[in-house]
């Protein structure tokens, strides 16, 4: 799960970056502004990749995903993007727990088939 979630984060970081510079043409917002919001951004998605496994890091990155949604207000085409995005947090999620669930399937597999062998020596 840990590296699907933090493949949409890393992605996400290069998009609000992105969003920031299309931000910055609105003559409503300060250069300062648009950039303190997007840097927050942007590091709360790289940061969010070493907390993906821990308690509330998955939530963290549903808030995430709202706010790129909600960002849209200021830059139109992130409602789309942002839903782009929170589909993918979705199957990154999803289908990264099912990966998770196999590898631990194998790996007990593999080590009850390991422990019924005899050793030949």
């Amino acid at each position: 799960m840990r590296t699907l979630c933090s493949s949409t984060l890393i992605g996400e970081f290069f998009v609000i970056g992105f969003a920031g510079l299309v931000a910055m043409k609105d003559p409503d917002l300060s250069m300062s502004t648009v950039w303190t919001v997007s840097g927050i951004a942007m590091l709360l998605s790289v940061l969010l990749c070493a907390m993906v496994t821990r308690p509330g890091g998955i939530a963290m990155g549903w808030a995430l995903q709202i706010a790129l949604i909600a960002s849209g207000f200021i830059v139109p085409s992130m409602f789309f993007l942002g839903a782009i995005f929170a589909a993918l947090w979705w199957a990154s999620v999803h289908y990264g727990r099912k990966i998770d669930e196999a590898k631990a399937r194998f790996a007990a597999q593999a080590g009850s088939a390991g422990s019924s062998t005899p050793d030949a020596v």
